[in-house]
């Protein structure tokens, strides 16, 4: 009788307790050889390609293109090779299998080489667990990092590329890569996409020439001097209706808003918020100005003056982290879901500085090519949801953040004066901050000095 190994999904992250399959790069009955890519998995931040545990025959897969797989659930089934070398079964892994099921076996360990390489060098990963980190896929003596080019099938591409290729219909096999080594990138699908060339069943098209459609982050300035709109809770607010069908049917949440639903009743249950709301005056201004740039120096400012609320706190143990830098979480909006990158040091960027770095934390979520390490470790957020609609809010704070700050839409306000009225255009901005943290006193004077850097005149 055949010996049959199951292998079990492991930890895709830092605790993550779930993934949802993307694509299996195998059917059953295929062989497949040792750290072959096996299957793309979604987990909370990006698409990971699984390798295969074993040389030998796939006997069995347990789910389908969609289905969520609980860390620590069987996700395939190998006859593995006698004849081919294998990894030891004894070898350690470093990475963690989430509780085994009642009926499972004792999960074989496995680890997978690192080849392919990383498209973008992280920083290094943050200690502690926070929402948004992705840390890798399987770790042995190296990693298997995220976003890892592989072949399959011929074609040279990250798994978010496979990804967005299967979503927008592109048949990957028809299209030119245009990047290092013949590597099909985002805009390279795109691109496809767009021209309709190399559609899933479609005859053969010529391929779309490599510099067409190149630029991917938003031009500037853009109407009221260059918003980023975002939501609630940091994060950021649709542009364009999201690519869903309304069947009138329960849809079990995935990937970014799976996790953004953790996330929220995690802060709901562990924050004590309370909320200061004013207006920032801006008659002053001299000419069209950068409206984030302009809401992120302020930020600064505040957090110069009152450092209380650039920290982080430690509910369980009451210990309370000041810090002297400022890392502003910047929420981009992406047809998947909603990520919060940091611009780290914004305390050191100057207005070109603060839209540079936003438009490359734009640009890289875009292309699920964000280190991980830009995802976390924030010190204070920013929900510019004025964009669109609202005035004042009460934004959710995100622990181990001590507060968020709310930018609303812009209006023209009746204001009195000496000796008369004026009408004045004006921001409402709103300081939502954990009361365990910090006091009323130092979020009345945070806002305070928020609001008097806005109404400078440049």
């Amino acid at each position: 009788m055949a010996d049959i190994k199951t292998f079990y999904l492991p930890d895709l992250g830092e605790g993550l307790p779930d993934a949802t399959i993307v694509e299996w790069h195998v059917k059953e009955g295929d062989q497949i050889k040792l750290d072959a890519p096996l299957v793309s998995m979604e987990t909370a931040k990006a698409v990971v390609d699984v390798p295969s545990p074993y040389t030998g025959k796939v006997t069995k897969l347990h789910g389908a293109a969609g289905d969520v797989i609980d860390t620590g659930a069987a996700l395939a089934e190998f006859e593995p090779d006698p004849n081919a070398k294998q990894r030891a079964e004894a070898e350690s892994t470093g990475h963690h299998h989430g509780p085994k099921k009642a009926a499972a076996a004792e999960p074989k360990k496995v680890t997978a080489s690192d080849e392919g390489g990383e498209i973008e060098t992280s920083n290094g990963n943050a200690e502690r667990e926070d929402e948004g980190t992705v840390v890798g896929a399987m770790v042995s003596g190296s990693h298997v990092h995220v976003e890892q080019t592989s072949s399959v099938g011929g074609v040279k591409a990250v798994p978010a590329v496979r990804a967005l290729a299967k979503k927008l219909k592109v048949d990957i096999t028809r299209v030119r890569g245009t990047g290092a080594d013949g590597v099909v990138t985002m805009q390279d699908v795109k691109n496809a996409a767009a021209n309709g060339n190399a559609a899933l069943g479609a005859a053969p098209a010529r391929v779309v020439p490599a510099s067409a459609g190149r630029h991917l982050a938003p031009e500037l300035p853009q109407p009221e001097a260059a918003r980023t709109p975002v939501s609630l809770a940091g994060k950021p607010v649709r542009t364009a209706p999201p690519s869903v069908h309304a069947s009138g049917q329960p849809e079990q949440l995935k990937g970014v808003r799976r996790n953004m639903a953790r996330v929220m009743a995690e802060a709901h249950a562990n924050v004590v918020p309370t909320t200061l709301v004013d207006d920032a005056d801006l008659h002053a201004w001299i000419g069209k100005q950068d409206i984030t740039a302009r809401l992120i120096r302020a930020i600064v400012a505040a957090c110069k003056a009152v450092p209380a609320l650039n920290a982080w706190f430690d509910g369980k143990n009451l210990t309370r982290t000041l810090h002297p830098h400022v890392d502003i979480g910047i929420a981009v909006d992406t047809e998947d879901g909603l990520f919060v990158p940091a611009l780290r040091n914004a305390d050191m960027l100057d207005g070109a500085g603060v839209r540079t770095g936003i438009q490359r934390l734009r640009a890289q979520v875009e292309d699920r090519t964000i280190p991980s390490s830009e995802l976390s470790g924030y010190t204070i957020s920013l929900s510019n949801f004025g964009m669109f609609a609202g005035r004042y809010a009460t934004p959710v704070v995100v622990p181990p953040c001590v507060a968020i700050i709310g930018a609303g839409k812009l209006s023209h306000d009746v204001v009195a004066v000496m000796g008369g009225i004026e009408v004045h255009r004006r921001m409402p901005i709103s300081v939502t901050f954990d009361h365990r943290a910090a006091t009323g006193g130092e979020a009345a004077r945070f806002l305070k000095a928020l609001l008097d850097n806005l109404s400078a005149p440049n």
